[in-house]
């Protein structure tokens, strides 16, 4: 037990030596060029914790695992159950009922196509395979940490999931400005955008959060409306992952029993209870009963909660476990990123159209 007699003060020891990391991943996220790139503090926090695995990891306590894991796993539930202070069921109404196809349609498709191709086209294995699609279906890096538990995934398949959003979502977060300015909003006909419009695409189809707000305010003179549509339609994805994951792990129940007869150790969670509070804090929140200024101080805790379980996933990586895998990961998350972009526009102007 990690705060037992014994293990009391190596647990705790382990736990402030990520919060160290944490703290100092912040304050580089904090600077005014990183901030620029759209890195979230969740990414900064991975890539110290990777950079750390790799390093120094022979140099610390074997006493202090215990604390790192406790931060990977338990906090890692908490900080995604205090996640539901981000959103409200409003913001969801708000959008209206294309935005909420657009979002329910690519988070669907794209984690089917993603769990597809990385298993059965590039040979992947199945946790990698759907931790990497549930990053890019969701809000990237957060989904990644969110869907972990269910998977009971190692941490080095986490990394590479969380390494295949960034990559991605950076890149739209560059493409999406320049796509509109040059092509959407000078076309006519089906390529042309409403502001409106291209808010529900990019709500709909990039990975992170972050990656979300900054693309309408790299498009010069974009209306407020844009960002709006974006950010809500964004968060309408986010809080679809308690149900994505309820689904998943029913769904990995039942594959276990077919294929043996009975539910194996690493499927026995049919339900993320996580998953669950996460809606009711969501619904919560809605109720508008806390002051905003609490539920921003919250939202801020969480964020450095979510950069520890981040922290301590990436000190969990050792770049020998990636041999094997060659570049069937980037090939898997391509594939997706090529039906986020193109698919996500036709299904976008589809369903505004008709609904």
């Amino acid at each position: 037990m990690a705060f037992s007699t014994k293990n009391r003060n190596g647990t705790m020891a382990g736990i402030l030596f990520v919060a160290i990391f944490a703290a100092a991943a912040t304050f580089v996220a904090g600077l005014e060029h990183v901030k620029a790139l759209g890195l979230s503090p969740l990414v900064i926090g991975i890539v110290m914790g990777i950079f750390y695995a790799n390093t120094l990891h022979n140099q610390t306590p074997t006493a202090w695992q215990s604390g790192i894991t406790f931060s990977g796993k338990k906090i890692l539930r908490f900080a995604i159950v205090v996640y539901g202070f981000r959103i409200t069921f409003q913001q969801i109404a708000e959008v209206g009922m294309d935005g909420f196809l657009v979002s329910l349609i690519m988070l669907s498709s794209t984690l089917m196509l993603g769990s597809w191709l990385g298993t059965k086209i590039f040979g992947m294995d199945k946790d990698t395979s759907i931790l990497t699609a549930s990053g890019a279906a969701v809000c990237g890096a957060a989904a990644v940490l969110a869907t972990e538990p269910v998977l009971k995934a190692e941490e080095h398949k986490t990394a590479i999931a969380v390494s295949m959003v960034v990559l991605f979502g950076t890149v739209s977060m560059f493409l999406y400005p320049v796509l509109y300015t040059t092509v959407i909003e000078n076309a006519t006909g089906f390529l042309h955008m409403t502001a409106r419009e291209f808010g529900i695409y990019v709500g709909g189809t990039i990975h992170e959060v972050a990656q979300v707000v900054a693309v309408p305010a790299s498009v010069p003179g974009a209306p407020d409306e844009m960002a709006n549509a974006a950010v809500i339609v964004k968060m309408t994805r986010v809080i679809m992952i308690a149900p994505m994951l309820i689904i998943l792990g029913l769904y990995l129940a039942y594959s276990a029993k077919r294929a043996g007869g009975e539910v194996s150790g690493k499927t026995k969670l049919v339900i993320p209870w996580f998953a669950v509070y996460f809606i009711l804090v969501a619904g919560f929140n809605s109720l508008h009963l806390l002051p905003q200024n609490i539920v921003d101080t919250v939202n801020e805790i969480d964020t450095f909660l979510l950069t520890m379980a981040m922290t301590a996933l990436g000190m969990g990586t050792i770049f020998s476990k990636f041999k094997g895998l060659g570049l069937a990961p980037v090939y898997t998350a391509l594939g997706m990123f090529i039906w986020l972009v193109i698919g996500g526009f036709v299904v976008t102007k589809v369903v505004v159209e008709f609904i």
